[in-house]
């Protein structure tokens, strides 16, 4: 069958993935309408389903708010629209009036429908756009929007698409939730009837909330029911509408900017979305994961099937104390124990001794490393290690060279207060001049010292995000300051990019103060993520279980840290620590110098463990066999694709008396095969592991925690 197909005389079109089906088309108006998403169909039977909506009981009820590929704002039509205009006339409006289509096959297993239209009364043009591939069941969508006229207009609203539901007797939705240091906050609780907003006004995709949902009909479990979700490629502020309608059924739309803001087009000037795209999974919560983590991984990774390094940052034992002979003295430290990549963190350019001077001023300080940071890249190479750096390219503190140079870099208001968090104020990447710099610097950088890794931060969001002009007022007319919340992101993008491509051995990766951007749009050009600062191994089992909801472990990046935390005084046990981060891509950021010998030898034989097993977590299929939150142990399993080998991961806090300790039943093995457990020797069948169950092995007592690698035998 296939992936595009069309029926001229129902004008039903038909986008087939490997296990699903998803069907439009255009009605009498000319406006495209939502048929039907879910299990695969026959084109004719998808023609079938293209029966008109009813018509309105009421003359109240107007068009049916659930059901149009892109509502727009015009007509009676009452819901959320994904598209409002205003023109330069001061009208507002849009009507559909289809000009054409097209079929794009832009590569090897994958097909791209374009569905295009003009607005019957303006010079405003909007192609719909549909991508589907032979190896995925998710759907990408996005809008390109194009001002043919000679005046301008604004776009107060441009979601990228809008997702329609079946109707069911109730509605659950799932998403993330949290603040800094507790990000992904797994919530799922019934949708109410009207509409829910989820959210970020901060410039970057947030700590609060993450950019895609799940929804289900509320009887959706791990491993069962159907789950129809989406997630959003866009690293600024973002807005998804979600309804419930009385009739039963549920939609959502999405795109860049929330309320208040607007995307101004000038004559001849295009507006392209970021993709929203979807995803209909039968198999409940833990299928539709393993879906997304495969797209991330084959899709949106540049280098995903690297083995990703295990990682050594220096942030937790020096803080801004930061110098070549404390680093070198690290770095043969951290070689010791096995790691791959050496990280130096903030402190080692400019005037930075404490988070008050220096961001802006990228050379290394002359006092601690008089020779540059060459002498330190040498002795972190020669050790066999990558060298990598701590960089935050979008921030500026007053106190430093740059922004006495260029005040006017910043975003700020004229005559208002420039609001400092963290003693910063951000750089306005919007402005071709200060996205140039940026390049500059960090492509001189890498290349001089040889950098293998940066480590990207964002350490505050937006506030005061005008433009201001040369002569202070708004540039470009009442709309200008809005340009900056797309176009601020689309530059970052670009340096990325640019970067990238100077330099194709440099390997990113992306943290705000922690998880505060991590989207599919920032992982398109990154390589891994700092999910959340709070390094604290008992809550970070909570925090990356909602993380894996929808990014694979192949990004999450954690690490092994100190005790007492610094974050919460919590103290458990070395081994406890490296099971929790060996659940994602490795790290230590302990210190090192006070490491008694017997911890740097647990250390070291805990690093080499991960080595044998991380392919696993990085590419095999994650189940999660029993959730952070009960009174039970906590236990995820990495299945190799071809059940040759799997990974059990097992935390308990503690037993308490009376509680079942329940088997769990494994997954993703091969029927009728044997697996060995390579660090006992014991053989299991795979029909007791997974029909029966298979106990962990965990030691009696407090924070008990254990990594078992069983692997198929003859």
């Amino acid at each position: 069958m296939p992936m595009i197909s069309h029926a001229p005389d129902s004008g039903v079109w038909l986008l087939t993935t490997p296990r699903t089906s998803y069907v439009l088309r255009v009605d009498g108006t000319g406006a495209p309408c939502h048929v039907a998403w879910g299990p695969r169909l026959t084109l004719r039977e998808a023609a079938d389903l293209a029966v008109p909506a009813p018509a309105a009981a009421s003359s109240f009820e107007g068009r049916p708010p659930v059901g149009e590929e892109l509502p727009v704002d015009g007509g009676p039509r009452y819901g959320p629209p994904s598209l409002q205009v205003r023109y330069a006339d001061g009208t507002r409006g849009f009507e559909w009036e289809p000009v054409g289509h097209r079929v794009l096959a832009p590569a090897p297993g994958r097909a791209e429908l374009v569905l295009e239209f003009r607005d019957r009364l303006h010079p405003l043009h909007v192609a719909l756009h549909y991508t589907v591939r032979d190896d995925t069941d998710v759907i990408e969508r996005r809008a390109v929007l194009r001002n043919a006229g000679e005046r301008p207009l604004t776009l107060l609203r441009a979601d990228s698409a809008a997702w329609s539901l079946p109707p069911l007797p109730g509605w659950r939705l799932s998403h993330v939730t949290g603040q800094w240091s507790a990000e992904n906050q797994l919530a799922r609780e019934p949708l109410p009837r009207g509409e829910t907003v989820l959210t970020s006004r901060r410039g970057i995709t947030s700590h609060h909330a993450g950019p895609w949902l799940m929804l289900d009909g509320g009887e959706a479990s791990e491993e069962h029911g159907r789950v129809w979700s989406a997630a959003l490629a866009w690293s600024g502020s973002w807005r998804i509408t979600v309804q419930r309608t009385p009739d039963g059924r549920a939609g959502f739309t999405g795109g860049a900017g929330h309320e208040g803001t607007c995307v101004p087009l000038a004559p001849g000037e295009e507006f392209r979305t970021p993709v929203f795209a979807g995803l209909f999974t039968e198999g409940g919560f833990g299928a539709a994961s393993r879906a997304w983590h495969t797209y991330v991984r084959r899709h949106v990774l540049a280098h995903a099937d690297e083995v990703a390094p295990v990682l050594y940052n220096s942030w937790e034992a020096t803080g801004f104390d930061v110098d070549e002979a404390g680093q070198k003295a690290l770095a043969e430290r951290a070689a010791a124990l096995g790691v791959e990549l050496y990280v130096v963190d903030d402190g080692w350019f400019g005037a930075r001794r404490s988070d008050r001077a220096g961001l802006g001023d990228w050379t290394p300080a002359p006092d601690r490393f008089p020779a540059g940071l060459g002498p330190l890249a040498d002795t972190v190479h020669g050790l066999g290690m990558r060298f990598g750096l701590w960089v935050e390219p979008e921030m500026v503190n007053p106190d430093s060279d740059l922004y006495r140079a260029h005040p006017d870099w910043v975003l700020h208001l004229p005559g208002r207060t420039r609001t400092e968090l963290r003693h910063q104020l951000v750089l306005d990447f919007a402005r071709d001049e200060v996205a140039e710099w940026a390049y500059g610097w960090l492509t001189r950088l890498v290349g001089e010292y040889g950098v293998d890794f940066l480590k990207w931060d964002m350490n505050r969001p937006f506030s005061e995000a005008g433009r201001p002009g040369a002569r202070g007022e708004a540039e470009e007319g009442p709309d200008g300051g809005d340009r900056v919340w797309t176009a601020y992101v689309e530059r970052l993008y670009g340096v990325l990019d640019r970067l990238r491509a100077d330099h194709p051995g440099l390997r990113v990766e992306t943290c705000s103060g922690g998880g505060g951007r991590v989207d599919l749009g920032i992982l398109a050009r990154t390589d891994q993520a700092w999910v959340s600062d709070n390094t604290d191994a008992v809550d970070r089992l909570v925090i990356q279980h909602g993380f894996g909801q929808l990014h694979p472990a192949r990004v999450l990046s954690a690490w092994v840290t100190d005790v007492p935390n610094q974050l919460t005084a919590r103290t458990v046990p070395l081994r406890f620590r490296f099971h929790a981060a060996m659940a994602g891509l490795l790290g230590i950021g302990g210190d090192l110098a006070h490491w008694s010998q017997a911890e740097l030898a647990e250390g070291a034989e805990l690093v080499a463990a991960y080595k044998k097993v991380r392919h696993l977590v990085q590419q095999g299929d994650l189940y999660r066999l029993s959730g952070p939150h009960g009174e039970g142990a906590t236990v995820v399993q990495y299945a190799a694709a071809d059940g040759a080998e799997t990974l059990v991961l097992a935390w308990r806090r503690g037993p308490r008396h009376g509680v079942p300790q329940l088997p769990v039943r494994l997954r993703g093995l091969t029927a009728g095969a044997r697996y060995r457990d390579a660090g006992t020797g014991e053989v299991h069948h795979a029909a007791v592991l997974t029909e029966y169950g298979f106990r962990p092995g965990l030691a009696p007592g407090d924070w008990a925690s254990c990594a078992v690698h069983l692997v198929r035998v003859a």
